[in-house]
C-alpha cells in the first residue's frame, strides 16, 4: 500500500526459493527468534539497482534481524536506503534502538511498549 500511495515500484524480499527466480539474487541471512532459524531473503538483481533510492516496509519489528537482513540487500544493490517504515515494533524488545544506533531512520506506526498482565501498552509519545 505504500508504494501504490507514493506511486512509486514495490520489490518484495523473498524468503522462500522460487522455481523461476534462482538466480541474479542479491541474498542476506535473517535470524527469527521467534522460530529459532535462520532463512535466506531474496531480491532479484533485475529489479534494483545503485541509482535507486529504497524504503523497506515491513510489518513487526521486534529484534531488528529481518530490518537489518533488508537494509543489507539495500546495500549490496548500492541503493540508497530512505528509512524503514514499521507497521507494529515492539518497543520493548531491542531492535528499534539497535537499527537507530546503525544510522537507520526507523518509523513506526504503533509502539507497544508492555504487553504484561495480559495488556497491551502503546506508546503514547514520541521517543527519539
Amino acid at each position: 500500500m505504500a508504494g501504490l500511495e507514493l506511486g512509486i515500484p514495490v520489490v518484495f524480499a523473498r524468503k522462500r526459493k522460487s522455481l523461476t527466480l534462482v538466480e541474479n539474487l542479491y541474498t542476506a541471512t535473517v535470524y527469527s527468534y521467534t522460530k529459532q532459524t535462520s532463512n535466506d531473503i531474496s531480491i532479484s538483481k533485475d529489479y534494483i539497482g545503485e541509482n535507486d533510492v529504497v524504503l523497506v516496509i515491513d510489518d513487526f519489528l521486534a529484534n531488528g534481524q529481518a530490518a537489518l537482513g533488508l537494509a543489507s540487500l539495500t546495500e549490496q544493490t548500492g541503493a540508497t536506503l530512505a528509512g524503514i517504515g514499521i507497521v507494529i515494533e515492539k518497543g520493548f524488545q531491542d531492535g528499534g534502538q539497535l537499527l537507530k544506533e546503525r544510522g537507520y531512520r526507523v518509523e513506526s506506526l504503533a509502539v507497544i511498549d508492555s504487553l504484561e498482565n495480559e495488556t497491551v501498552t502503546l506508546r503514547t509519545e514520541e521517543v527519539k
